[in-house]
């Protein structure tokens, strides 16, 4: 459809504040478009977006229906907003066209020579990574993704997407609404596989129907165990401990970085623990497949400072260090507690589960994911569970998980942010982490500003 949307067509979008629908909408402007949209998280505060679509000339309205009018020539709606929503409704009466965001965004790789990176985890740091990369490497690539990369963010970027010159379009594939088997990219990375939005064999399913939809080189982690089911001969393989194609050995992992050798080549990263090597294997087996030289990709990797909600840095003074993450699911949760263990020795990690349908799902391995992995020194508070709108059932609670894991003779508590932000000064190293909720960055904000109040920095 995006070959038949004609110049200046003009779309709105409902959901626009959302990872994904804020990169389409920001894409689609820089492509010539004349974009509105609405967000119910506008309508309840403040949002980092908020003010930055105004100040682009993309209007936003209330999520009531007002910005729905006949003047549209397509309405897109985020997968969260309901069939009986007033913006759908007033749009089907109207006769406006609707898509999805994933059908948009599926019908967009099709005008492109797209590399859809795939992964229940890593996705939105590898395709960052690969846009940000290909940039600093004159290929001007096109990018679409869930996460802001902090390089690309300016006062009329947002960070999650880029309007290039080429054909080349890097997207993050999400396999959570089911939409990744409909693309058809020419190249695909698979990072990992494990229990997120589905069960690990329906996802596998996906990954498996993807790969055939790909016309060019499949790239897959031959160190994931699930990954095994899927693997392809025709498959281009990178690894840490199995042989493949693109294997790191050597590697030296440093507090907020590593280093590492692949084929006689020395690459560095700026960003820490082993799933980041993994993370900068993926693309640069990608690139060297397509033809990049070693040396040069070693030359611009340093250069890549992360995704927003990464593993982002609010305040390190030597003595108090505060890292916002965006880890939500089992399986993030452990990379990113691994690597900050491998930084202090006690942390107290603040965890917000992502949804009550999620954690419902995923209680039994956030249990054991969380009594693994907490230390005796550690400290874990869970918030309560984020609640985005809309219809849910709230069959269960953040305490639910906290007694799981007090059996396992671990600390947990449950607080809210205002009784943590009054008890900052009892720990020095803070870790908090969640999905979808863009507040939590301001938390850690307050959290490092707190912790610089109460307990000044040793002189």
């Amino acid at each position: 459809m995006l070959h038949m949307i004609k110049k200046n067509s003009r779309i709105f979008f409902s959901g626009i504040g959302g990872s994904g629908v804020s990169a389409l909408a920001g894409f689609m402007a820089k492509k010539g478009h004349i974009i509105t949209g609405s967000d119910r998280a506008f309508d309840n505060g403040e949002h980092p977006l908020k003010s930055f679509f105004p100040s682009q000339g993309i209007s936003l309205f209330p999520q009531d229906g007002s910005g729905i009018n006949e003047s549209l020539d397509l309405a897109v709606f985020s997968t969260a907003i309901e069939a009986d929503h007033p913006e759908i409704l007033k749009a089907k009466l109207i006769g406006i066209p609707l898509m999805t965001r994933p059908e948009l965004l599926a019908d967009i790789t099709r005008s492109f020579r797209t590399v859809a990176v795939a992964g229940t985890s890593g996705k939105s740091t590898v395709s960052g990574m690969l846009a940000f990369l290909m940039e600093r490497l004159g290929l001007s690539p096109n990018f679409l993704g869930g996460g802001r990369v902090s390089q690309f963010r300016s006062p009329s970027c947002a960070g999650n997407s880029l309007s290039g010159v080429s054909e080349t379009l890097v997207i993050e594939a999400c396999e959570s609404d089911g939409s990744i088997i409909h693309y058809k990219p020419e190249h695909t990375i698979i990072l990992n596989l494990d229990l997120d939005h589905h069960s690990i064999n329906h996802t596998s399913s996906m990954f498996q129907t993807l790969m055939d939809n790909t016309t060019g080189k499949i790239l897959l982690n031959y160190d994931d165990v699930y990954l095994d089911r899927i693997r392809r001969s025709d498959a281009v393989g990178f690894s840490i401990e199995a042989p493949s194609d693109y294997r790191a050995e050597n590697i030296h992992f440093m507090a907020f970085g590593s280093e590492f050798n692949i084929n006689k080549t020395t690459f560095s990263l700026s960003i820490p623990g082993k799933y980041n090597v993994y993370n900068a294997l993926s693309c640069i087996a990608l690139l060297s497949e397509i033809g990049i030289p070693a040396a040069d990709i070693a030359d611009v990797l340093p250069e890549f400072l992360g995704i927003e909600r990464r593993f982002d840095i609010h305040l390190n003074d030597g003595v108090h260090l505060v890292i916002d993450d965006y880890a939500h699911n089992p399986h993030k949760i452990e990379a990113m507690m691994r690597a900050a263990s491998a930084i202090r020795d006690n942390i107290c990690y603040i965890f917000q589960p992502h949804g009550y349908a999620p954690t419902k799902m995923m209680k039994d391995e956030y249990i054991k994911t969380f009594s693994t992995n907490l230390r005796i020194s550690d400290r874990l508070i869970l918030l309560p569970i984020y609640y985005a709108g809309g219809t849910v059932s709230k069959e269960i609670s953040s305490r639910s998980l906290a007694e799981g894991i007090r059996v396992n003779n671990k600390t947990v508590d449950l607080a809210n942010r205002n009784e943590i932000l009054h008890m900052a000064a009892l720990h020095d190293t803070y870790v908090i982490f969640g999905a979808r909720d863009e507040s939590l960055s301001e938390f850690a904000h307050s959290l490092a500003g707190a912790l610089n109040e109460k307990n000044p920095p040793h002189r």
